[in-house]
C-alpha cells in the first residue's frame, strides 16, 4: 500500500480512468463518487481531507451538463467553483498539494491560434464561468496546486461524443455534425495518467512545477471531422459508420454558447513535466479497441 492520493467525481470519465491507472511507485488512488462525497457540501469536503494523511488531491469531479448549467446556476457555481474554494483552503490548512482540472471553456473561442496559458479567460456561459470561479479559488486559497486545463474529453465510459457518434451511426445514414468549432479530442486515460503523475511529483518534490497547465491530445479537428475519424475507424473493425454532413453552429442552436476555437497549446507541461501527449487518433484508435474490438 502506497500513500494515498484522493480523487473526487470516481463516476466521471476522468475518475474512472484514474482508478484504471497504474499509480506510480509509493502511491494508490482512492477515489470517492458522489455517493461517498458530495462536492456540493462543503462541510463534507472538509471531512474528507481531514480523515486521510492524502499525499495529493486531484479534483476530477465537475458539474459538466454545459447547456442545464445555464438553468442550475447555483448547483454548477456550486460544485464548480465552491467546492474547489473548500478543497484549496482544507488543502492550505494541511500543506497538501491540490490539482485541479478545468476547461477550455474558460475561453472565448475567439481567433484560430491555440490558446496559452496565461491567455485572457472570457468564458461564454454559466459552465465556464463557474470552472473558472473554481480556478480563481484554487489560485488565492494559499494552497501548492497545479490547474490542468482540458477539452473534448472522450473514453469508453459514460456519455460522450465518440459514444454518441457509435450510438447515432445505428440509427442513421447519415449524422448532420457542426463543422465551425474546433479542438484537440482528448482521450481521459491519457488525461488521467498526465494529472496523477503531476500529483505524485508535488507530493513528493517540493520544488515541483505549479501553476496552471493545458492538456490535450495532440492535433486538432472539428467535431464533424472528428465524427469522420470515429466513423472510419469503426468502419475498419466492423463497427457502425455514417456518413458526415457539416453544419455550421447557428444549425444546430443549443442553451450555452460552445467556443469556436478550443485549441490548447501545451507547451508548459510538455516543457514542465516532460509530457509529450500523442495524436487523438491514436488516442481515438485505443477508445475504439475497447468499445468495438481490436482490428483484425
Amino acid at each position: 500500500m502506497g500513500r494515498p492520493i484522493l480523487v473526487t467525481g470516481a463516476g466521471g470519465q476522468l475518475g474512472r480512468e484514474l482508478q484504471r491507472c497504474v499509480a506510480p511507485d509509493g502511491f494508490e488512488v482512492v477515489a470517492l463518487g458522489r455517493d461517498a462525497l458530495d462536492l456540493a457540501d462543503t462541510d463534507a469536503i472538509g471531512e474528507a481531507v481531514a480523515s486521510q494523511d492524502w499525499a495529493a488531491i486531484i479534483n476530477a469531479g465537475a458539474y459538466t451538463a454545459v447547456d442545464a448549467a445555464e438553468e442550475d446556476m447555483i448547483t454548477a457555481w456550486a460544485v464548480n467553483a465552491l467546492a474547489p474554494a473548500a478543497l484549496a483552503r482544507s488543502c492550505a490548512a494541511r500543506g497538501i498539494p491540490l490539482v485541479q482540472v478545468s476547461t477550455d471553456y474558460v475561453f472565448c473561442g475567439e481567433g484560430r491560434d491555440a490558446w496559452q496559458v496565461d491567455d485572457p479567460t472570457r468564458p461564454l456561459g454559466v459552465y465556464g464561468a463557474s470552472k473558472l470561479g473554481g480556478e480563481l479559488a484554487v489560485r488565492t486559497g494559499g494552497v501548492r496546486h497545479a490547474i490542468v486545463r482540458t477539452a473534448w474529453v472522450v473514453s469508453p465510459h459514460g456519455k460522450n461524443f465518440v459514444k454518441t457518434m457509435l450510438r447515432l451511426a445505428t440509427e442513421h445514414d447519415s449524422v448532420r455534425v457542426v463543422d465551425d468549432q474546433i479542438g484537440s479530442p482528448t482521450s481521459a486515460a491519457d488525461l488521467a495518467e498526465a494529472v496523477l503523475a503531476v500529483a505524485a511529483r508535488m507530493a513528493t518534490q517540493p520544488d515541483a512545477p505549479d501553476g496552471t497547465f493545458h492538456f490535450c491530445n495532440a492535433g486538432s479537428t472539428s467535431w464533424a471531422g472528428f465524427a469522420a475519424e470515429i466513423f472510419r475507424q469503426s468502419a475498419s473493425r466492423g463497427g457502425p459508420s455514417a456518413t458526415v454532413e457539416p453544419i455550421s453552429t447557428t444549425d444546430y442552436p443549443t442553451a450555452a454558447r460552445r467556443p469556436a476555437n478550443s485549441v490548447l497549446s501545451t507547451q508548459r507541461i510538455e516543457r514542465d513535466y516532460g509530457m509529450v501527449p500523442r495524436s487523438w487518433q491514436i488516442a481515438l484508435n485505443d477508445i475504439l479497441d475497447e468499445l468495438i474490438g481490436v482490428k483484425t
